[in-house]
């Protein structure tokens, strides 16, 4: 988590971007790894997307129900879809 004030790391600053554009990750996984809100991350987006890139994200994740936890389906426990990250046989 960052400290108040503490600049991020560009690393950091691409990890928060790419968390933000994953549909299954929630605000409240970014605020809990980066101690960031919501609205520190669409000023994030904002200024790090292009204006198209930015208004089809924010299209997007408006009311999804997977981008914020007391939303989202208690059944659901995990950031991501369980075959995500396996290799699959050809």
């Amino acid at each position: 988590m960052l400290a108040p004030g503490e600049p991020m790391s560009p690393a950091d600053e691409s990890r928060v971007i790419e968390m933000a554009w994953e549909d299954r990750t929630p605000f409240e996984a970014i605020a809990a790894l980066y101690g960031l809100s919501e609205s520190r991350v669409i000023t994030l987006m904002r200024s790090a997307l292009k204006p198209r890139a930015f208004r089809n994200w924010r299209q997007r994740v408006a009311g999804r129900a997977t981008k914020h936890e007391a939303l989202r389906n208690p059944a659901i426990s995990r950031g991501y879809c369980k075959t995500q990250y396996k290799v699959r046989a050809k």
